[in-house]
């Protein structure tokens, strides 16, 4: 009698730049596919709130408190490797949509999704998000990617927003509503990771002609 197949857990990565629809997206993923959430930048409100800030407003990461913390980041690592500790737990437990700019990089399986959008675009969008000027959103964002890939380049040594090598899609969003790159995305996990279980480490050449593509 042929022993039994492990059914494999799911676990899918999702990464963009501040204001390219990531965590909307990852929350729809979630629910499309009865999968559990879990939000690295939302771990991190938790300990920023444990050490005195308070980031209850939407878009708080790019008030300036939430730019205050970023700094305090730059010289205190134990915010992001407390974060890594969990996501790391989740995606052990499986079935999950991790939404974290560290998992591509740390975790050695799963689909990952980069979301990609141009700086006007997400300029736009958190514009319209947060009722600011589409001059405050650019010097906003300007900020924040820079704080953020800082933070990153330190600690982990990947260069956010353009290293896509451990990405098995990057999507281009800038002309898809979040329905069309919901269904873009559906369509491309059912084919390559759920329906024919590919190995989800695709070669940099197949990324960018997927990329060219989509």
């Amino acid at each position: 009698m042929a022993p039994k197949r492990r059914k494999q857990k799911i676990v899918i990565c999702i990464a963009g730049m501040t204001g390219c629809g990531k965590s909307t997206t990852a929350k729809r993923l979630a629910k499309k596919y009865g999968l559990r959430y879990f939000s690295g930048g939302g771990a991190l409100k938790v300990l920023a709130i444990a050490a005195g800030y308070k980031p209850g407003v939407s878009g708080w990461w790019t008030t300036e408190e939430g730019l205050r913390f970023h700094q305090q980041r730059m010289t205190d690592p134990q915010f992001d490797r407390k974060v890594d500790e969990e996501l790391l737990k989740e995606a052990k437990r499986g079935n999950v949509i991790l939404d974290s700019w560290t998992m591509p990089w740390l975790l050695k399986r799963g689909f990952k999704i980069w979301l990609e959008a141009s700086p006007e675009e997400r300029a736009k969008r958190l514009a319209e998000r947060d009722g600011i000027s589409l001059k405050a959103a650019f010097d906003v964002l300007r900020e924040k990617d820079e704080k953020s890939q800082a933070i990153y380049k330190k600690y982990y040594g990947f260069t956010l927003g353009e290293d896509f090598s451990p990405f098995n899609i990057v999507l281009d969003t800038n002309e898809l509503n979040v329905n069309e790159v919901l269904d873009t995305l559906c369509m491309v996990i059912n084919r390559l990771y759920i329906t024919k279980k590919l190995n989800p480490y695709l070669s940099l050449t197949y990324l960018t002609r997927t990329h060219d593509m989509i």
